[in-house]
């Protein structure tokens, strides 16, 4: 098998050492080539450059965001409209940032080294998993997007990204976005199928459980949402602070349902739309995308296969 390792040596626990260690375990089985990423959009690149030459496999290590530029490359190199591309290489992820809430929700390792040794018993198995994706304004997501309170959080955060990434930067900048939303405080409508539109202050989309992870503790919104099935709603009416108390503690029960007068809540939608009546900021996978009006989030059944 051809394969290409990409690697983001910013990532929040990527080292050299590891990245030469698994570059090592790599060619014991693969003809690897490995590339590092010197900015954001690279390993989009190198994953794009990938499908075109016919790689067999690309393995991305590094957080949540190079995966999800590896996965966006992977899907655009050949122009196709968004869907099932079963022409691209089988992703392979080693985790190296701080949360690697994709990998932890296909049942991986944190550690780089177990996780690389998973991925060698895979390649030799030839086992892979059909994962479903969501793809939003054209932009594809492996585990959550959205719009309003979460994305000015990740814009506060992305100001300060790299290897000082932590749990605490993400609560201290959260409580600062509820505090003084930076674009100010705008209503949402949210669209699902065969429902009235519903007026909201912020949207969280899934497309798996937990959305994400407070440290090692899992943040669940739409624990029904799985990569098999489609994507899960989460849209509050107030942004109140005991309606936001009450759904955060919620979130961080086990598995714990969410109940609440100001929650919308849907799991396993085919397709999710959100009007804004100012431009808000939209992130995925944890990245910031940019401002938005109106964003259609679309679920996409077995869209790529990874190596687990």
């Amino acid at each position: 098998m051809r394969a290409v390792l990409i690697v983001n040596p910013q990532a929040t626990a990527t080292t050299p050492g590891g990245r030469d260690v698994l570059a090592h375990a790599l060619a014991s089985q693969l003809k690897l080539d490995v590339v590092e990423t010197d900015y954001r959009g690279h390993a989009m690149e190198y994953a794009r450059a990938a499908t075109r030459d016919d790689v067999d496999l690309v393995v991305a290590h590094g957080g949540d965001g190079t995966v999800n530029e590896v996965v966006n490359g992977l899907l655009s190199a050949r122009g196709r409209a968004p869907g099932p591309d079963e022409g691209a290489p089988m992703l392979g992820v080693v985790p190296g940032g701080s949360a690697n809430v994709f990998a932890r929700a296909l049942g991986l390792p944190r550690d780089p080294v177990e996780a690389t040794y998973q991925l060698l018993n895979a390649i030799e198995d030839r086992r892979g998993r059909q994962v479903g994706l969501g793809v939003a304004d054209g932009r594809w997501f492996t585990f959550n997007a959205g719009l309003g309170w979460d994305a000015d959080v990740v814009a506060g955060v992305d100001r300060r990204r790299g290897k000082r990434t932590s749990p605490a930067l993400y609560m201290r900048t959260a409580l600062a976005s509820y505090l003084r939303p930076p674009l100010g405080r705008a209503t949402l409508t949210a669209q699902v199928p065969g429902e009235e539109p519903v007026e909201v202050r912020t949207v969280f989309v899934s497309n798996t459980d937990p959305w994400s992870y407070l440290g090692s503790r899992p943040v669940h919104l739409n624990p029904g949402c799985s990569f098999d099935g489609g994507l899960g709603l989460f849209a509050l009416r107030s942004l109140g602070l005991p309606p936001v108390l009450r759904h955060l503690r919620q979130a961080l029960r086990s598995r714990g349902k969410q109940r609440g007068r100001s929650l919308l809540r849907h799991d396993d939608l085919p397709i999710v739309r959100i009007d804004a009546d100012q431009p808000v900021n939209f992130q995925v996978d944890g990245d910031l995308v940019g401002q938005r009006t109106t964003v259609e989030f679309v679920s996409v059944p077995g869209a790529i296969t990874v190596a687990v």
